[in-house]
């Protein structure tokens, strides 16, 4: 029976070889997020900053700079509108007002006021600013502690070397996730936290068959050149690797146009992470092994063996 494939047996490309190209590529990948975050920032949502939300419907499509227009003379402070998914539906947020609930609460029935009849008010908000703060400290603290996490898994089942080959190339991820969002200005929430957090599992997930294969490798041909092993354990996996990224990209690529506005941006957040995980556990991940002095005698299959000079024929 015949495999689905889309890369052809005995595929052999030198993606070790090209490494200096690729850690360049990475290299300006990170500094350009770190400089565009720096300079625009992120667009946080209402879970991080605070504030008030509303989703409105109404009644045929919304006329937004009316709305606007109404709320903006309201002294409420800053106020932004913004189409919902569909033309009916808006999403308005409200900075937090001066104090508690009830001060909140006079700030949405102005609001309602000021629009006037014929809206259906789907859903209100408040996210005060101790709950906003913790909510984004407790965001860092997650994928700090899942990243420490992965570095300690990966150093345990393979070799120190490993384990930071898998954290660069996560944090590279990470990094170049945030930059992405700040370029666009897409609200970053706690959905798009829980993104990240699912795109450094899935990331780790391609690094670790890849690592299997080294390993396994290393072991099989004790004589070979690393570079050559390396670039052939990758190859021996591409095939694996972009099959199940190209199946994910679907379902991710479903949810992004069909799923709405609520899930827009974790789907993006997953699109793009699949996309610079998988590339990242190709190019970055293995070829960084190369500097980090893997040690071969560590992988003696219990001293069975002297392994063998070469690759079999036709092994990519």
């Amino acid at each position: 029976m015949n495999r689905i494939s889309l890369i052809p047996a005995g595929t052999n490309l030198g993606f070790v070889g090209k490494r200096l190209i690729f850690f360049g590529f990475s290299l300006l990948l990170v500094l350009a997020s770190v400089g565009i975050f720096a300079k625009n920032g992120l667009n946080y949502g209402i879970d991080f900053k605070g504030g008030i939300l509303l989703e409105v419907r109404t009644q045929g499509p919304a006329d937004i700079g009316a709305m606007r227009e109404k709320i903006s003379g309201l002294g409420l402070g800053d106020v932004s509108l913004q189409e919902f998914g569909e033309p009916e539906e808006v999403l308005i947020n409200i900075q937090r007002q001066d104090g508690e609930e009830k001060e909140q609460q006079a700030a949405v029935g102005k609001v309602k006021e000021a629009l006037g009849e014929g809206i259906e008010y789907r859903r209100t908000e408040f996210v005060g600013p101790k709950v906003s703060e913790e909510l984004f400290l407790n965001g860092v603290y997650a994928v700090s502690a899942a990243i420490l996490a992965i570095l300690i898994y990966i150093w345990f089942r393979f070799e120190w070397q490993f384990g930071v080959g898998a954290v660069i190339a996560l944090v590279h991820d990470v990094i170049a996730t945030i930059g992405v969002f700040a370029l666009t200005g897409m609200e970053f929430n706690l959905s798009t936290v829980a993104a990240v957090l699912t795109i450094a599992g899935y990331s780790i997930n391609d690094t670790v068959v890849v690592f299997d294969r080294v390993r396994e490798n290393l072991r099989k041909y004790k004589k070979m050149d690393l570079a050559e092993l390396l670039n052939m354990s990758i190859n021996e996996t591409l095939s694996r690797t972009l099959m199940t990224s190209f199946t994910t990209l679907l379902a991710l690529f479903s949810l992004y146009f069909l799923g709405g506005e609520v899930i827009s941006g974790f789907s993006f957040a997953m699109i793009w992470g699949i996309v610079v995980g998988t590339y990242s556990s190709i190019c970055v991940a293995v070829p960084i092994l190369m500097y980090l002095s893997v040690r071969r005698t560590s992988h003696d299959n219990g001293g069975e063996g002297e392994g063998v000079d070469e690759a079999p024929e036709g092994a990519a």
